[in-house]
């Protein structure tokens, strides 16, 4: 997975920033269910990383507004 950084981020058109905002929730949801489920994570910072690029894609939409 590509590390999303601000500059990135502000580049995307709308539709690409919401895209990216859809599947990066629906991979964070995976990993949550995957460690409730008593599964072992190969890279537990992982969820820490997705959630600082959730958070950037939101900053930069707000900034927009």
């Amino acid at each position: 997975m590509d590390i999303i950084t601000a500059k990135k981020v502000r580049e995307m058109d709308e539709r690409e920033r919401e895209r990216n905002l859809l599947a990066l929730r629906e991979e964070l949801m995976m990993l949550y269910s995957q460690q409730t489920g008593g599964g072992v994570s190969d890279n537990p910072a992982k969820a820490k990383l997705i959630r600082k690029q959730i958070a950037r894609i939101l900053t930069v939409k707000n900034e927009t507004k």
